[in-house]
């Protein structure tokens, strides 16, 4: 087959670099998918090396029994598409072609690596999200300015309108496109938690394997279900009104946390605790220590606080 410099609109197998067209004469259209991605097999390594000298290729190894590269394979063509002709994706089954695939040390796949001036650049294996391929493919390309918002984005916009229905929808479908990036499940468990559906967040919390159920990102969840639960609901807020006395102030601090709003909800718990140490027994200092567990000793908020906890306190 011959394969097609999107950049020059030429074949790479019949026309050389000093042969191309100008740049005034190329085509301004858009390349067509078949200029963008293609098959690779023992009939065309050759060129796609070739080719690479020119635009790099992002190159999907896949087998046909290989579920987790029917995941892959669509995003990483939509991606392609999107960055029109920035790179190339080829894509070699590696159960007809074995002996490229041994060549190439792929062991198991999806394994997908991007190769530019003839060489390797860099690799991943397994199923990635979307976010995380745009995130590896940023390392090398700029963006397409007109990219389309990543699912993950979407789903912020939908808590940020407050239709958390929205949000869950699209972390329940990444959960069941990535049922092993758990970061989707711990997402979903805090968007149920937005839409105060409790029970079915500890479930999903519950369900994780225990290196990630005992994670910080996991036991922030947690915290906000708890949080959650011992936090004045609006009405019990309003009742609040008018008063400046550490109860009202240590709920308020508390429903601030709940809402994910924890700068707020420390500084407030501060507060409470440098005009009051007594009240509930030091609980100021104590759920303070409880909301730099849920975020994890590395959280900037965490690191911050501490420091004027400690700063407080001696």
């Amino acid at each position: 087959m011959s394969i097609v410099d999107p950049r020059t609109g030429q074949p790479i197998s019949t026309t050389s670099e000093a042969e191309a067209p100008p740049q005034s004469q190329q085509s301004q259209q858009a390349p067509a998918d078949s200029d963008l991605i293609f098959d690779v097999d023992r009939s065309n390594i050759q060129q796609v090396l070739e080719l690479s000298m020119r635009i790099p290729v992002v190159l999907d190894c896949w087998a046909p029994w290989c579920e987790p590269c029917k995941n892959l394979m669509p995003i990483l063509e939509k991606l392609t598409r999107e960055y029109r002709g920035t790179f190339l994706l080829a894509k070699l089954n590696i159960d007809d072609n074995q002996d490229i695939a041994a060549q190439l040390g792929v062991r198991s796949v999806p394994d997908v690596k991007l190769i530019s001036q003839g060489g390797l650049v860099d690799q991943f294996q397994g199923v990635l999200p979307e976010k995380e391929i745009r995130e590896w493919l940023g390392r090398y390309f700029p963006a397409p300015e007109d990219a389309p918002a990543t699912p993950e984005e979407l789903a912020e916009q939908a808590l940020a309108n407050g239709d958390a229905d929205a949000a869950i929808e699209i972390y329940q479908q990444l959960v069941q496109q990535y049922p092993d990036h758990y970061a989707y499940q711990i997402q979903l468990a805090q968007t149920l938690v937005a839409a105060q559906r409790n029970d079915e967040a500890k479930g999903l919390l519950d369900a994780l394997p225990p290196e990630e159920r005992d994670a910080p990102a996991a036991r922030g969840v947690r915290a906000s279900i708890e949080f959650s639960e011992e936090a004045p609901d609006q009405q019990a807020l309003t009742a609040l009104e008018g008063r400046d006395d550490s109860e009202a102030n240590y709920l308020r601090a508390l429903r601030q946390v709940a809402d994910g709003n924890y700068e707020d909800g420390l500084q407030m718990l501060l507060a409470v605790m440098k005009s009051d140490r007594t009240y509930g027994d030091d609980l100021a200092r104590k759920t303070l220590l409880r909301v730099f567990d849920a975020l994890g000793a590395d959280h900037p908020l965490t690191v911050d606080y501490r420091r004027k906890l400690f700063a407080l306190l001696y």
